[in-house]
């Protein structure tokens, strides 16, 4: 059986790697991360836990917008 050429292997790898990142963010996103943060204060007068989930949500797009533009 012949290994799998190199665009093959970089699509594997991508995949992978966004597959992690889904799992990390739906671990970040579950109840007791967000337990920690469901506290009342606020931040600008914003809850601290919708300023979490923002700011996770927001790293969840930059981080799978760099992984599929990077060529890795």
């Amino acid at each position: 059986m012949a290994a799998p050429s190199s665009p093959e292997r970089t699509e594997q790898r991508r995949g992978q790697r966004l597959l992690f990142v889904a799992v990390l963010f739906a671990v970040l996103l579950n109840f007791p991360f967000l337990g920690v943060f469901n506290f009342d204060a606020r931040v600008a007068g914003i809850p601290v836990l919708y300023l979490y989930v923002l700011g996770i949500w927001g790293l969840l797009v930059l981080l799978t917008g760099w992984l599929v533009k990077v060529k890795l």
